[in-house]
């Protein structure tokens, strides 16, 4: 029993050196600030956006718009399950062919998952979290199936994806799993390096799984299952091309786009069951 996951982290900063290696750098997409307001208005884009998904759920766009092919229109169904802090479930995210695809390119250099060293912001292995993964390279981010997915991302996130390096496919086994933890930065090396990570998209590549789910436990009011146990907070349930879009920073003050880290925005991947 494997679930697998597509991963990818949004900062706040133009990407920097783009060849840094996995082994040296935690990989990200990232995010110019070359145009004033760019973060309210990519915010109010989104929501408008979000608001067009739900109206043209289920209505066949594509009648040869290659745009609306790479967007899937019409196939992508938008939940938000969370206004604050702000998650957003996008089901048919991917199409069950993407998810093939990424698992057969991932698998054969899948290593240990590693953590971010507060002190030297490199990589280290922790029992926080004990999945395996890797990240795609310069060459394979070419590939079109690759290159339509990112574009995908940027225009559901609202974010640039000129400024993005590359994206890491995650396997949890049985017992596997990532604690409670921010997936924003609380080290100086990597803010001065590559900006605060503001948002993070997670997708799934693989389902018919139990546990392994995504939870969120200071978000919502009530409870949920995770695991076979009723818990307080929310969980996501991995379903192969769904994904889930997360915001880890808060705009503190708009006119001087000043982002405060958001307290509320902890998540973990369930253990999967035996």
């Amino acid at each position: 029993m494997h679930a697998f996951l597509l991963f990818l982290l949004l900062s706040s900063r133009t990407a920097l050196n783009h060849h840094i290696s996995q082994q040296s750098y935690p990989i990200t997409l990232e995010l110019t600030l070359t145009k004033p307001l760019v973060y309210i208005a990519g915010a109010l884009s989104q929501l408008a956006f979000i608001r067009k998904l739900e109206d043209s759920y289920g209505i066949p766009f594509w009648n040869n718009d290659k745009e609306a092919e790479i967007l899937r229109l019409g196939y992508v169904k938008p939940e938000v399950i969370s206004w604050s802090p702000r998650i957003i479930v996008l089901h048919n995210f991917l199409s069950l062919e993407e998810c093939d695809y990424l698992r057969a390119l991932a698998l054969p250099r899948l290593q240990i998952s590693t953590v971010v060293d507060t002190k030297t912001g490199k990589g280290i292995k922790s029992n926080v979290r004990t999945s395996s993964g890797m990240f795609l390279n310069p060459q394979e981010r070419k590939y079109a199936m690759v290159q339509a997915i990112e574009k995908r991302i940027s225009v559901y996130s609202q974010i640039p994806i000129e400024n993005g390096e590359l994206m890491q496919v995650l396997r949890y086994e049985k017992n596997q799993y990532y604690k409670p933890h921010h997936d924003y930065f609380s080290d100086t090396f990597n803010l001065k390096r590559g900006g605060q990570r503001i948002a993070t998209m997670l997708m799934y590549l693989s389902d018919n799984v139990e546990g392994g789910e995504t939870y969120f436990p200071l978000a919502g009011s009530g409870e949920c299952n995770c695991g076979g146990k009723l818990v307080q907070g929310l969980s996501v349930k991995p379903t192969k091309g769904n994904a889930v879009l997360f915001w880890s920073m808060l705009l503190g003050e708009a006119r001087r786009l000043v982002w405060e880290v958001n307290e509320t925005m902890i998540s973990s991947l369930m253990p999967l069951s035996p």
